[in-house]
Order: structure tokens, then C-alpha cells, then sequence
């Protein structure tokens, strides 16, 4: 009976080609969300949907549901498929909405058309999601070095990447639907070429030659256990006030900035991109500051700089002041997703479950989020609903001490069993 390849078996050259691949699959989803996201302005415009910010937040519950039934999705689709397959058919789907919602706004000016190709990229990230985050704890424990505060800097690179394109695209007056259906047809191929380098792993849900199947009751008994844990659940609302943040500033900075600002929409994207930037650098430094001071002090320092930033940002005044706190936004909101995903999987057994349940829990965050302050917004005023987001990075400050290492938490109790 073959066996998983262990990670000795493994040759240097093997072990950066796997790192790259995910990195590639991180940016490329990073690309599908920022597409969208810069173009809302655009497409707007062109279903008529005026200045009711409700509209808009409508049709993003479309795609929260479909990355929603994607999360749920994801675990058997991991195990049935493995990663090859499932990261490809996952961002495929996302490609085929990203399509379908440009061609739903720019040709057909149908809402129910864009509303279902929001579903659809949702549905596809959702599911690709949870796996990139899989592969990328698995290729973190083989290297042997914290990466996964780079891995989400490759998908703020791909933000970055695709706010900096669509705000061009806007700029020059391209049509949503060609700008659209040429990103897709990128983040297709691309993908295609990345999984290439990951290698097929049995407890990644590879099909492998006799690979051992275990009774599906086992496996669901097995992933349901891990909710028992209440560090986990700590853990969790970490990531649900960063990720809630997150997901609300890309989805709403831009239209915030046009409509809450009074800036044009090629500004709004410009700004957003100063966020996505933030938060590209705050994980490319994020790796030796934590390092450093540890995950604790992190992630309250940068819950700290995105509460002031986001009050600078909806206070408002001069332009360089919202541009000032959309930049501490981002810094604040930067590692709270990928500690905790290492937190998950830190020093326990079942690592895939607990980061697919810390993923689910961020990832809802995320996309729930958006459409969540587009209701309060049509209440209270957009910019008065980002008032909410303040709320839950307090929640994050005070849960900080769930991510720290399990080691560090180990210490102290044998230093108190020696002593004694």
C-alpha cells in the first residue's frame, strides 16, 4: 500500500514550487474579488440602479449566498476531488460569473443576469477559499516557516492587481463586460498552470492508490468535533471582526467614497486601492513583526490603527484624510485572517478541520458583512454604517489572546508542574 509523501521526501526545489503554485491561486482569487469590486461604480451605472446604496447591497446578498453554499460546499468537494481539481472547478465557477456579470451589465442591463453571475463568483471563491487555506497550512508546516501572513499578502497582491486594473479600465472608459471577460479568461488559465506544481497529498483529499477511505460518518463526527473547542471559537471572532472589516471595505470604500465623499468614480477606486495596498504591505512585514512582539500584541496593535483609521475614514473632511484612514484600515485588518488560520492549525490534530471551521467563520464575516451595512446605510447613511465595523474590531482586540501559540501556553504550565 503506497503511503503520503512525507515531507522529507520532498526536494528543496519541490517544496518552493508548492509555495509558489498556492501563492498564484491566492492572487488569483484576490484578482476575482477586486474585479468585481472596482467595477461596482460601473456597473451601477449601467443597471440604473441611481444612488439607493440597498440596491447594491442586494445584489452582493446574491453573492454572499453563493459563497456561503461554496463554503459548505467545500470540505466534500476537498475530499472527493482534492485540491487539483477542486481549486480549478472552484475559480472556474468564479470565472464563469465574473463573465456572466459583465455581460449582464454592459449588454443585457439585467439585474437578475448580474445577480446570478454574483452568485456564481461567490459560490466559486467560497469553495476555493477554504482550500487555498488547506493547502497553505499543509505547505507552512512542511517548509517549516510561517508564511501564511505572506499567502494573504499574495491575495491582497491580487486585490491590488485588480483595483489598480479596473481603476484604469474606469479611467479610460472600457466597458465593464470586456474588462470582465478578459480577467476571466486570465484567472482560468493561470489556474490551470499553478496547480500543476502542488503535489497530490492523501490527507488533502488526493486520490491516491490506496488511499485509506474512512466511513463518511467518521469524517463528519470528526469535523463537527472541533466546534467543542472554545479557543477555536475564540479564535473565530478574531477573524469575524477582521474579516467583517475587510469584506465591508472592499465592497463599500469606492461607493463611500463617490457617494458618502463626493469624489468621482475613478477616485473611489484609486482609494480602495490605497486600502488593498495597506493591506498587501501589513502581510509582506507582517511575518517578522509577529515574530517580534508575538500574535497577541499584533493583532491588538492593528485592531487598534483600524479603529482609528476607520473613524478618520467616516469623519471624513479633506480628501487626505479619508485617504489616511483608509490606509490605517487596511494596516488594521491585515493579519487577523492569517493568524488566526495558523492559530487553527497550531500545535493540534485535525489542522483541516479547524482551519476549514475558522474559515467558514471569517469567510461568512466576510461576505455577510457587505450586504449588512448596505441595509444599515439605506437607514442611517452609508458612512454611518461602517460604525458597526468599530464595534467588532473591539471584539477582536479583546479575544487577542486566543491566537497565541499553544507552545506559549504549554510554558507557564510546566513551568507551575516543575515548581511544584
Amino acid at each position: 500500500m503506497s503511503q503520503p509523501t512525507t515531507p522529507t521526501a520532498r526536494s528543496r526545489r519541490e517544496l518552493t514550487a508548492w509555495r509558489n503554485a498556492v501563492f498564484v491561486v491566492f492572487i488569483m482569487s484576490g484578482l476575482a474579488i477586486a474585479t468585481w469590486v472596482a467595477r461596482i461604480p460601473g456597473v451601477r451605472d449601467d443597471l440604473g440602479l441611481g444612488k439607493d446604496p440597498s440596491a447594491v447591497g442586494l445584489l452582493i446578498l446574491g453573492m454572499s449566498i453563493g459563497a456561503i453554499s461554496g463554503l459548505a460546499l467545500s470540505s466534500p468537494v476537498l475530499v472527493r476531488f482534492g485540491p487539483h481539481k477542486g481549486m480549478v472547478g472552484a475559480l472556474g465557477i468564479a470565472s464563469v460569473g465574473i463573465a456572466l456579470l459583465g455581460v449582464g451589465a454592459t449588454l443585457l442591463h439585467s439585474v437578475p443576469a448580474v445577480a446570478i453571475g454574483l452568485i456564481l463568483v461567490g459560490f466559486g471563491n467560497g469553495m476555493v477559499d477554504v482550500m487555498m487555506n488547506v493547502e497553505g497550512t499543509a505547505v507552512e508546516r512542511e517548509i517549516g516557516k510561517t508564511l501564511m501572513p505572506l499567502m494573504h499578502a499574495c491575495f491582497s497582491l491580487g486585490t491590488v492587481i485588480g483595483a489598480g486594473i479596473g481603476a484604469a479600465a474606469a479611467a479610460l472608459h472600457v466597458a465593464v463586460a470586456w474588462h470582465l471577460l478578459g480577467i476571466a479568461v486570465v484567472i482560468v488559465v493561470v489556474t490551470l498552470v499553478a496547480v500543476r506544481f502542488i503535489p497530490r497529498e492523501a490527507e488533502l483529499g488526493d486520490e491516491l492508490e490506496g488511499k485509506p477511505s474512512l466511513p463518511f460518518g467518521r469524517r463528519l463526527r470528526t469535523a463537527l468535533a472541533v466546534w467543542a473547542d472554545w479557543r477555536l471559537i475564540l479564535i473565530g471572532v478574531v477573524m469575524l471582526g477582521m474579516a467583517f472589516g475587510e469584506g465591508s471595505a472592499n465592497d463599500w470604500i469606492a461607493l463611500a467614497v463617490v457617494d458618502g465623499h463626493g469624489q468621482q468614480n475613478s477616485t473611489g477606486a484609486v482609494v480602495f486601492g490605497f486600502f488593498v495596498a495597506a493591506m498587501t504591505l501589513g502581510r509582506v512585514l507582517g511575518g517578522p513583526i509577529v515574530d517580534r512582539i508575538g500574535r497577541v500584541a499584533a493583532i491588538r496593535i492593528t485592531a487598534g490603527m483600524g479603529a482609528a483609521g476607520l473613524v478618520m475614514f467616516i469623519v471624513g473632511g479633506p480628501l487626505w484624510v479619508v485617504v489616511i484612514g483608509t490606509v490605517l484600515w487596511g494596516f488594521g485588518v491585515s493579519l487577523g485572517f492569517p493568524l488566526g488560520m495558523s492559530a487553527a492549525a497550531d500545535g493540534a490534530e485535525n489542522p483541516a478541520a479547524r482551519v476549514s471551521a475558522v474559515a467558514i467563520i471569517g469567510y461568512c464575516a466576510f461576505l455577510v458583512g457587505p450586504p449588512l451595512i448596505g441595509f444599515l446605510g439605506k437607514e442611517f447613511g452609508l458612512l454611518n454604517a461602517l460604525y458597526l465595523i468599530l464595534v467588532l474590531l473591539i471584539a477582536s482586540f479583546l479575544a487577542a489572546p486566543s491566537v497565541r501559540p499553544v507552545a506559549e501556553r504549554r510554558a507557564p504550565a510546566a513551568a507551575v508542574s516543575e515548581a511544584r
